[in-house]
């Protein structure tokens, strides 16, 4: 009985506190240290979700095509997005992020930015775009979507140069404007290398703090994707959690 009077007993005097306190004009206190966005709270709430990595290093067995692959090997006739998703959906995933474009350089979207796309396998006769299948299938799935377009490219004769910058923010536009809200646009961290270049077959280091201008490539996202987390090496909204083993830091 004690215990309960007690207990009561702070409670009112708690309440008599906040009371004086708003009486007296008092707000509450400011949040400290970083705050989360909406965007990254939304993220948070999913608690799961899929990573979907199909196209030509499906064929030859690779994790990271080189660059030369035949887009001829890319024709799954029985390829059934919403059978995928539905699966990921079945497993408890919220959503998933489908690799549009990985380092091979291949865009599974007919993109207007580089011949080496779906538009030149022999899926559908090149006029099929899995892009546009995935979102449509996460619609009627009550899914989020989710895309990752590669910042390294092993296809392009143009990488390494000011020139491919403008190719891949173009390629960002193209998948913020034709493919509906996404969740996440994300971005990786394999920057440089050796790859096939158009077929110069050789290596190309960049500077990866600066030569994509993180800043205003990140700006585009923000614009026209406005509701979307970024994942890159350092974020700015999801970072990298250190290794591909699934084992977090005590911080993390």
């Amino acid at each position: 009985m004690r215990r309960t009077s007690f207990s009561k007993s702070l409670c009112v005097s708690s309440l008599i506190c906040l009371s004086s306190l708003v009486s007296f004009g008092q707000s509450a206190p400011k949040p400290y240290g970083a705050l989360p966005t909406p965007a990254q709270l939304e993220w948070h709430e999913m608690e799961m979700y899929a990573l979907i990595h199909f196209g030509v290093d499906t064929y030859t067995d690779k994790e990271w095509g080189f660059g030369d692959e035949d887009p001829g090997i890319l024709n799954p006739v029985k390829f059934d997005a919403k059978q995928i998703v539905a699966a990921a959906k079945a497993a408890g995933f919220k959503g998933v992020v489908v690799v549009a474009k990985h380092h091979d350089g291949l865009c599974i979207w007919p993109t207007k930015t580089t011949p080496h796309n779906i538009s030149n396998t022999p899926w559908k006769d090149g006029k099929g775009d899995m892009l546009q299948e995935y979102r449509e299938a996460c619609d009627a799935l009550g899914m989020k979507l989710g895309v990752y377009v590669s910042p390294w490219d092993r296809n392009s004769p143009h990488y390494g140069t000011p020139k491919y910058l403008e190719i891949y923010r173009e390629q960002l536009r193209e998948v913020y404007s034709n493919y509906g809200k996404l969740f996440i646009s994300w971005h990786d961290g394999a920057n440089g290398g050796d790859g096939y270049y158009g077929g110069a077959n050789e290596t190309r280091k960049i500077d990866r703090t600066t030569y994509y201008d993180w800043p205003n490539t990140w700006a585009i996202t923000r614009k026209m994707q406005p509701d979307a987390v970024i994942f890159g090496d350092v974020g700015p909204d999801v970072r990298w959690v250190g290794n591909e083993e699934g084992h977090a830091g005590e911080t993390s």
